[in-house]
C-alpha cells in the first residue's frame, strides 16, 4: 500500500535520509508480508547486485587491486544503499524484498572487497579473516530465522558498523593503509557487537514462538 500525500507531506530530511526510524516499520516490509518485487527501490537493489561481479572482474584483472576502475564501482554499489532507502521513503514502494534484499547486498559486497582486499595484502589477513566469518555467520542466522519464524532486523550497531567496514575496504584498495586500518578496527567492533545483539534477539524470538 503506497503512502498518502499526507504522509509524504511529513517526510522531513532526518527521515528521509534514514537517520530517524522511530515508530513502527512500514507493514508492507514485515514476515509474512509478499514479496512484492517489481518496485523501483528493488530495482536499484538488482543493479547493486549485478555490479558485484563487475568489480570483482575488473578487481581481479588488475596488478595490485587498487585501479580506479573497480574501487569507482565499489563507491557507487555502498553509496547506492542509500538511494534504494530514499527511493523508498519518497515513493512509499516498501516490499518484503526490499527488506531482505538490502543487507543481503551490503554482506556479498563486504565479503567481495574482503576477498579482493585479502587476494592483494591490502589490509591485516586476520581482521579480513574475522570479518568475512562474521558475514557469513549472519548470513546463515538471517536464514535460520526465515526458516523458523524469526524476523531478525538490522540492529543500531550493525547498520553504525556498516560504513566503517565498507571504508576500510575502500581506503585499503585506495592504497590508504592507516585509514583503512583504522577504519577496519572501528569496523569489526561494532559489526562483532552487532552478531552479539542478533545472536540474543534470535534467542529471544526462538524461544517465545509458539509451541506447536
Amino acid at each position: 500500500m503506497a503512502q498518502t500525500p499526507v504522509e509524504r507531506a511529513r517526510l522531513g530530511f532526518r527521515r528521509l535520509f534514514g537517520l530517524d526510524r522511530s515508530g513502527p516499520p512500514p507493514p508492507q516490509t514485515l514476515a509474512g508480508q509478499p514479496l512484492n518485487p517489481w518496485t523501483l527501490p528493488n530495482a536499484i537493489g538488482y543493479v547493486r547486485v549485478a555490479l558485484i561481479p563487475v568489480f570483482l572482474v575488473l578487481a581481479f584483472s588488475s596488478d595490485s587491486g587498487t585501479d580506479a576502475l573497480p574501487l569507482v564501482i565499489f563507491a557507487v554499489i555502498g553509496w547506492t544503499d542509500y538511494l534504494d532507502g530514499i527511493t523508498a521513503r519518497l515513493t512509499g514502494q516498501y516490499s518484503r524484498m526490499g527488506t531482505l534484499l538490502d543487507p543481503f547486498v551490503d554482506r556479498m559486497l563486504v565479503l567481495s572487497g574482503v576477498v579482493v582486499c585479502w587476494h592483494f595484502e591490502l589490509l591485516p589477513r586476520w581482521g579480513l579473516a574475522l570479518l568475512a566469518v562474521r558475514e557469513l555467520f549472519v548470513i546463515g542466522l538471517v536464514r535460520f530465522g526465515l526458516r523458523h519464524d524469526v524476523d531478525l532486523k538490522v540492529n543500531w550497531l550493525g547498520r553504525a558498523g556498516v560504513w566503517p567496514v565498507l571504508s576500510a575496504l575502500f581506503f585499503g584498495m585506495a592504497g590508504v593503509e592507516w585509514l583503512a586500518d583504522a577504519c577496519l578496527y572501528l569496523g569489526l567492533v561494532l559489526v562483532l557487537g552487532s552478531t552479539a545483539q542478533y545472536v540474543q534477539e534470535g534467542r529471544r524470538q526462538y524461544r517465545a514462538r509458539p509451541s506447536m
